[in-house]
């Protein structure tokens, strides 16, 4: 099988010729730090592993009087803003003693809203929340943009790849620093915390606000029609259960996400639900969602739950699973035999009958290379 079939077949439930190897994000700090700046399809060459190329391209509506962000300098899985004369976003540089610091202004006809965002070497965070008062959720509803996708964009991709491996993107997410699923945005614009609690003081403001985010994604997942992505990344991990109750997910989280999931199908695409935390409480939540694969399967020794061969056996049957190696213990400070036996115990655990992808739990930054070579060796062994 090429790559590109192998790991499809894991996704549809079939079995492929051997286990399908792979990674989520290529962090562009470990590319930097430990291979000399290659690109990220050089890595999954350099190593053997089964290729994924990102992509999420943006369109904007002229007839509602949209366009591009003229001034965006577009990166990695950075998509272009959509402007209009009611929706501006700009941003300015402010003095910060460690991180990179950065104040996003959001303006309108009603008022600007504000966001900072800091980054390290590694990643980036929010470190001052969009929504300040309860009711700026209106500004948002009355003026936000609606991005669709750029449907020739993405294909001109697809052809390029070829059997390579996967095409992938993921759900809108919203403007300067989100997350794919309804919940998971909310908390980036409000604060997790401060969500959590308005679920308990105020649950009617939390659903109104979760359908305002979930309108725009709609939108952006009708106009997926005939864009050949293999698979699209939704959710994220503010909704696992090492943040959030199962009552919780079950009420905020899934009845919202499950609307997408559906018209993502009635799209022609298939989904990934993304859960980088605790899944053993909400597993058959997950799959009752109806998604085609699910992610990350996080074990214990990372801070997350989950018992892969219990998660093969009560889910296995409904859904793809993709993960559940530990990158934190086996891509440094071990053995390459040690790697190499955990990637034996994965494939014991959930490769019985198809249907999983061995992948990281989420992203490494540092890692060692021999350890990266050990697990792809070994899953190329694996064969079914």
């Amino acid at each position: 099988m090429t790559s590109k079939q192998r790991m499809l077949a894991a996704i549809n439930g079939e079995v492929p010729d051997r286990l399908p190897v792979t990674t989520h994000h290529v962090m562009q700090y470990f590319l930097d730090k430990y291979m000399n700046g290659i690109s990220r399809q050089e890595f999954f060459d350099y190593f053997g592993l089964d290729p994924i190329t990102w992509n999420i391209y943006y369109k904007p509506d002229e007839t509602r009087g949209e366009y591009y962000d003229p001034d965006q300098a577009v990166d990695f899985l950075q998509t272009r803003n959509i402007f209009s004369n009611n929706w501006r976003i700009e941003s300015e540089e402010i003095s910060d003693p460690q991180y990179k610091s950065d104040r996003y202004n959001i303006i309108t006809p009603k008022g600007v809203l504000t966001m900072i965002l800091q980054a390290s070497e590694q990643t980036a965070w929010i470190a001052e929340p969009l929504i300040k008062a309860k009711r700026d959720i209106d500004i948002i509803e009355e003026f936000v943009t609606y991005p669709s996708c750029d449907v020739e964009a993405v294909n001109k991709v697809a052809d390029d790849f070829g059997e390579r491996g996967l095409v992938r993107g993921h759900i809108c997410c919203f403007d300067v620093y989100g997350q794919p699923g309804c919940w998971q945005d909310a908390c980036c614009l409000y604060g997790t915390e401060k969500l959590i609690m308005e679920v308990y003081d105020d649950p009617e403001w939390v659903k109104e606000f979760l359908t305002i985010l979930q309108k725009r994604k709609l939108h952006f997942i009708k106009s997926l029609k005939g864009a050949r992505y293999d698979i699209l990344e939704l959710g994220g991990g503010d909704a696992s259960t090492t943040v959030i109750s199962p009552k919780i997910f079950n009420e905020f989280v899934a009845p919202f996400d499950s609307e997408l999931i559906d018209a993502a199908h009635e799209a022609g695409q298939r989904i990934v639900y993304h859960t980088c935390g605790g899944m053993m409480p909400i597993l058959e939540d997950i799959a009752a969602m109806k998604a085609d694969a699910m992610e990350t399967f996080t074990p214990p020794e990372m801070g997350a739950d989950v018992d892969l061969a219990e998660a093969k056996k009560r889910i296995g049957d409904k859904v793809c699973m993709i993960g559940g190696f530990d990158q934190f213990h086996y891509f440094v400070g071990c053995s390459p035999k040690d790697t190499k036996d955990y990637v034996r115990k994965c494939f014991e655990d959930a490769g019985a009958n198809g249907g999983f992808i061995i992948s990281p739990s989420d992203h490494f930054f540092d890692a060692d290379i021999e350890l990266i070579k050990a697990y792809a060796e070994e899953a190329h062994k694996c064969i079914y």
